[in-house]
């Protein structure tokens, strides 16, 4: 969940601070990596640039994600506008593959022409300076998440980790082909690079596709809701809970069974009680409360049946 002191307002000037920083980021990189790669004649560094390349793009893409997310509900978007979040995660991931398959490509071709990289220490040079910059933005962007839990900044800090190892590989592709005569390691880093960016791309679709699909709050998030609802003997009877989030925002909504005898003004006012000291504990969440005749279940499910029994 997101840190309880921020406002949306705020969640969304940290989220925006963060897209912008990793596009100065990308600016830098790809300055240094055009240079260092025209020097070396290093695959690998080509490998690191074309990925910095598209690290600007995704950036912009994030940036423009996390403005759109942060925009309030409107009349055409009643549950706002987080999903935009999702989107530009997707499109990352998009980004990244075409990087992935780009650089697998030129490094077989490099493994069958068998070309020599010069110049070693200039491009070790700059895949250290890559590495200290996007160690710091990492170390930023897991800061903003944890206060906002932005998936869009989320899946941007999962590239640049992975940016991480992609200069790694460089310093070692560079130093095993020049200084220890290994002739092709620089290739073959290269494809290996090429394989950890599809992977990466794998693991950050998930997400996004998650929420785009409304896919339920992560078990332990549920089972920690359930447990809060016990709190209120207004909640006996919780059942038929759906849960998912959009962005930043998290959606809630159950049936509660309430006895014959109350009032619908009387049950109204007791559960927006209840709701509102749910929505302290559970901040950034928007809760939807159905009322029962007590004892009635609208769609008998093994899921709503389940929670009944532990919500009793």
């Amino acid at each position: 969940m997101t840190d309880t002191a921020l406002s949306a307002e705020q969640r969304a000037a940290l989220t925006s601070r963060a897209a912008f920083a990793s596009i100065a980021m990308a600016v830098t990189l790809i300055v240094l990596k055009s240079y260092a790669a025209l020097e070396t004649s290093s695959m690998a560094m080509l490998g690191s640039l074309a990925d910095s390349g598209l690290d600007l793009v995704a950036s912009l893409v994030v940036l423009l994600g996390v403005r759109v997310a942060a925009q309030p509900a409107d009349y055409e978007h009643r549950f706002g506008h987080g999903k935009a979040e999702a989107l530009a995660s997707l499109a990352q991931v998009i980004l990244i593959t075409m990087s992935a398959i780009f650089i697998g490509v030129r490094a077989v071709q490099r493994l069958l022409v068998g070309a020599e990289t010069s110049d070693a220490e200039l491009g070790i040079g700059v895949s250290l300076i890559a590495m200290v910059l996007t160690a710091a933005l990492i170390s930023y962007q897991r800061h903003v998440v944890r206060r906002t839990g932005s998936l869009a900044i989320g899946t941007d800090r999962l590239h640049y980790s992975s940016d991480l190892l992609l200069n790694g590989s460089v310093v070692v592709a560079l130093a095993l082909d020049q200084f220890a005569g290994l002739t092709g390691a620089d290739a073959v880093f290269g494809l290996l690079i090429a394989l950890w960016l599809l992977w990466s791309a794998w693991s950050a679709s998930s997400n996004a596709l998650d929420q785009l699909m409304d896919r339920e709050w992560p078990d332990e998030l549920r089972e920690r809701f359930l447990a809060a609802t016990k709190d209120y003997p207004e909640l006996a009877g919780l059942h038929d809970l759906r849960t998912r989030s959009s962005g930043t925002h998290y959606f809630a909504q159950f049936h509660v069974w309430v006895p014959a005898d109350w009032t619908v003004k009387e049950a109204h006012d007791r559960l927006d009680t209840v709701e509102e000291a749910l929505q302290q504990r559970f901040p950034g969440t928007e809760i939807l409360i159905h009322l029962d005749p007590e004892g009635q279940i609208d769609r008998e499910t093994m899921l709503s049946q389940e929670i009944t029994e532990r919500a009793t």
